[in-house]
C-alpha cells in the first residue's frame, strides 16, 4: 500500500533519529510527535542524548495520533579516533534497570559541562549553570544550550561561531565527556531488548581503506547496524554504507536527526538530500514498539 502526504510523498513515510527537548531538541514529545502527524508519518524513533525522560511522554503522544512508537536512546561512544555515537532502537524494558544504568552516563556529561563553564569562568566569561539547565528545559544539558547561552550572553554571534570558537574539539573551552566503550554501549542497548546501530557513520572520518576494517570490527563487538542515510552524506554515499552494511550482514537505518528549528537544514521524516525515509527501514525495530506499522 503507498500513501501520499501532503508533501507528495507516495510511501509510508517513518523517522528514527529525533530529538527532543529531553536533550537538544526545540520541540517537547508530544510537539515532536504533532510535528510527525501533521506530516503523516507512520512511525518515530525517540532518540535523545543518554537519556530516556521524553519516551513516555512521546509514547502517549503516538498513541493519540495512531504513529508507531519506537523507543530509542544516543549514546556518545568513547573511541581511539576520539568520539562517535550509537543509536539504541527498538528498547524494549527501558523503565527499569535501564534508567538506572543511564544515570552514569548523565553523571559524566554534567561533569564535563562543569569543566567547560570553569574553563569559560577561568577566563572572565561568567556562566551560571543554573540558567543554562532553564534554557535547556530538563535535565539534560549538552553543548548545544551552552552555546545558547553563549549566544544570549553576547559572547558568541551564532550557535556555530560559539562552537567553532569555543566548545569544539581543540577550541579552548572545550571538555571531553567520559564515556562507555563502544562493548558497554552495546550491551546497555542490548540490556534493554534493542539493536545498537552506529549514527552517521561518516562522521568517524575513517581513511577510505580503513572503513570496512573498522565495521567488521565493530560487528565483532556486536553492533547491529549502520545509519547509512543522514542528512549529512548524498544518498550516493548513503548507497556505499548501506551497500556495506549489506556485506557485514548489519541492519540499514535511516534518520533525519531532526532537532527542531535549531537546525533548520533537517526535516522530520527526510534523510540524505532529502530523501523520504520509507517504511522499510522501521522493520528491523518494530517488535519492540508501541503500536504497529500499517499495512
Amino acid at each position: 500500500m503507498t500513501e501520499k502526504t501532503f508533501s507528495g510523498a507516495m510511501v509510508p513515510v517513518i523517522d528514527l533519529h529525533t530529538h527532543t527537548t529531553a536533550s537538544d531538541g526545540t520541540y517537547s514529545p508530544t510537539q515532536l510527535v504533532e510535528e510527525a502527524a501533521g506530516l503523516h508519518l507512520k512511525a518515530i524513533a525517540v532518540t535523545d542524548h543518554d537519556t530516556i525522560d521524553g519516551l513516555e511522554e512521546a509514547e502517549k503522544a503516538c498513541k493519540e495520533q495512531g504513529i508507531a512508537f519506537i523507543p530509542g536512546i544516543e549514546i556518545e561512544i568513547d573511541y581511539e579516533g576520539g568520539e562517535f555515537h550509537l543509536l539504541g532502537l527498538g528498547i524494549g524494558d527501558w523503565r527499569g534497570a535501564f534508567w538506572k544504568k543511564l544515570q552514569v552516563l548523565q553523571a559524566h556529561r554534567t561533569e564535563r559541562n562543569l569543566l567547560i563553564l570553569s574553563k569559560l569562568q577561568a577566563d572572565g566569561i561568567r556562566v551560571e549553570y543554573e540558567e543554562i539547565k532553564k534554557l535547556a528545559g530538563g535535565d539534560i544539558v549538552g553543548r548545544p544550550h551552552i552555546a545558547q547561552y553563549l549566544v544570549q550572553k553576547g559572547v558568541a554571534c551564532s550557535i556555530e561561531d560559539a562552537f567553532h570558537r569555543f566548545i569544539s574539539p581543540g577550541r579552548p573551552y572545550y571538555a571531553r565527556k567520559k564515556a562507555p566503550s563502544l562493548e558497554e554501549g552495546v550491551d546497555l542497548i542490548h540490556s534493554a531488548g534493542g539493536k545498537a546501530i552506529v549514527a552517521h557513520p561518516a562522521t568517524l572520518y575513517l581513511k577510505p581503506e580503513e572503513v570496512e576494517r573498522t565495521f567488521r570490527s565493530f560487528r565483532e563487538k556486536g553492533i547491529d547496524g549502520l545509519e547509512a542515510y543522514h542528512p549529512r552524506v548524498t544518498i550516493m554515499e548513503g548507497s556505499q554504507w548501506a551497500a556495506l552494511a549489506d556485506r557485514l550482514e548489519l541492519v540499514i537505518s535511516a534518520g533525519s536527526d531532526f532537532h527542531g528549528p535549531s537546525i533548520p537544514d533537517r526535516s522530520l521524516g527526510r534523510s540524505s538530500e532529502g530523501m523520504w525515509i520509507e517504511d522499510r527501514f522501521a522493520l528491523p525495530f518494530i517488535s519492540n514498539s508501541c503500536g504497529i506499522l500499517p499495512v
